[in-house]
């Protein structure tokens, strides 16, 4: 009888999380025989909880909410997404034994925003909500596709300041809190803070989007986030949310793991309906 791969994703909260669906429709698609699941791990409780899942035998990890950055610290092997990131989504076993630790939501999100949906990045305004793991995971994958400007704005504007830092050797990255936002505008702005969880909006000023731009929520939902709400109310011209991306990265996930590419689109088309039936 052929052994059962396992794989999982850790996080908190979890219980929303549309991973294993995810994956199981992508192994039902290329006949890979493997099993995913959730479990709800706090970021105290992360070390432990991910040594005994590979110590058990699992094969690889996923890791959201909040726990990005332990898992950069607890990969001592990286892919150079990952380095620059200093956040790791994705953690896989190597022939070796080594855990290596990937980045795979910045690939994600190009992917689904120019693939998906048309949405060119080159030579576009683009402001990023938030100076977080998630943040970090997606920078450098957006400056590789030449925007115009980039700014990260952040509650606390140090951590903004640091991080825009990290990657001055690739651009010029602006950064400012939210009030210093105020009679600028923007191409696309992205959320890539953890408001959305709560169904909560940063503190953001009406006029920021220019016309015809759009809005990105990294996080996702089964309606609506508050986010996806602000941009309708101005006036984008796409107000999306993070499922794509989702399905994208966890479709990079899935080649590091399994060594094979799934059709994305058939499967985003799945959750799309499901979440609007």
């Amino acid at each position: 009888m052929s052994q059962i791969d396992h794989y999982a994703v850790f996080g908190s909260p979890i219980e929303h999380s549309k991973s294993p669906r995810i994956h199981t429709l992508f192994a039902e698609q290329t006949q890979q025989l493997m099993e995913y699941s959730t479990q709800l791990v706090s970021a105290e409780k992360f070390p432990r909880a991910v040594k005994d899942f590979f110590s058990s035998g699992g094969r690889g990890l996923n890791c959201t909410v909040p726990l990005k950055e332990l898992a950069w610290e607890y990969a001592k092997l990286k892919t150079e997404r990952a380095e620059l990131a200093k956040a790791v989504n994705t953690l896989a076993v190597q022939a070796d034994g080594r855990i290596l630790g990937d980045n795979t939501d910045g690939i994600g999100l190009v992917t689904d925003i120019q693939n998906n949906h048309g949405i060119s990045l080159k030579q576009k305004r683009i402001l990023i909500l938030g100076a977080g793991g998630a943040s970090r995971g997606i920078i450098l994958p957006i400056l590789e596709q030449l925007p115009l400007s980039m700014t990260i704005a952040n509650r606390t504007v140090a951590k903004a300041v640091t991080l825009a830092d990290e990657f001055c050797h690739k651009a010029k990255i602006n950064a400012c809190g939210y009030d210093a936002l105020k009679g600028q505008s923007f191409d696309l702005i992205l959320n890539a803070t953890s408001a959305s969880l709560t169904d909560e909006l940063p503190p953001l000023a009406a006029g920021l989007l220019a016309e015809q731009g759009s809005c990105y929520d990294l996080a996702y939902a089964n309606k609506a986030t508050a986010f996806v709400r602000w941009g309708y109310e101005q006036h984008a011209s796409n107000s999306l949310d993070g499922l794509g991306m989702l399905v994208e990265q966890a479709a990079e996930a899935f080649y590091l793991w399994r060594g094979m590419r799934p059709d994305t689109l058939p499967v985003i088309q799945i959750l799309e309906a499901e979440r609007n039936s």
